[in-house]
């Protein structure tokens, strides 16, 4: 089966990793035919179906190993990745008006809870919707001119996750095609 795994701490923060060495901490984890996708900790590869949050704890251990810090491991399936480029979280208004849209990967569904939390980062610029693990963002003014900040997102909500654009996220859906896979997936 195909994954996605999208890292969190990847080339920020002082992290530097070649996308080369990515690819050989992933190969040699015994994960196969590994690519990189743009220099932001996107990574693709197969292994076998398997329970996703085993792989993501084993992936970020294993990184933790190799680098030294800890990354946080988000992954999603080919399935997964055309769902959520195709998903249309705002209304064609409030795209109308948007400058950016970016979407976060987290490692479970929100809870009401998170939901409510979530609405008290809306504002005149921004407005957020949570949909599954993730959690789409409409800007309507450059992300940095935004005062969203995803270290304070993270700990209102009590979860992890990284951020990536809706543009990045659909390219991945265009490469890496949704194919029919045998089995049920865990």
């Amino acid at each position: 089966m195909r994954y996605i795994a999208f890292l969190r701490a990847i080339n920020i923060g002082g992290h530097v990793v070649t996308m080369a060495e990515l690819k050989k901490i992933f190969e040699g984890m015994g994960l196969r035919s590994v690519e990189t996708f743009i220099a932001s900790g996107n990574v693709i590869f197969e292994a076998p179906a398997q329970s996703v949050s085993a792989l993501e704890k084993k992936i970020a251990a294993g990184l933790a190993k190799k680098l030294g810090y800890e990354v946080g491991t988000f992954l999603r399936t080919e399935a997964e990745i055309a769902a959520i480029a195709a998903h249309e979280p705002f209304t064609a208004e409030a795209m109308a008006r948007a400058l950016v849209v970016n979407v976060a990967f987290t490692a479970r569904e929100l809870e009401d809870e998170h939901r409510m939390k979530l609405k008290a980062f809306d504002s005149e610029v921004s407005d957020f919707v949570a949909h599954g693990r993730e959690i789409y963002w409409r800007c309507s003014v450059r992300t940095s001119e935004s005062k969203f900040q995803s270290n304070k997102f993270e700990k209102a909500l009590g979860i992890g996750a990284t951020w990536r654009n809706m543009n990045t996220v659909r390219r991945l859906a265009a490469k890496y095609p949704a194919t029919p896979t045998k089995g049920k997936r865990t």
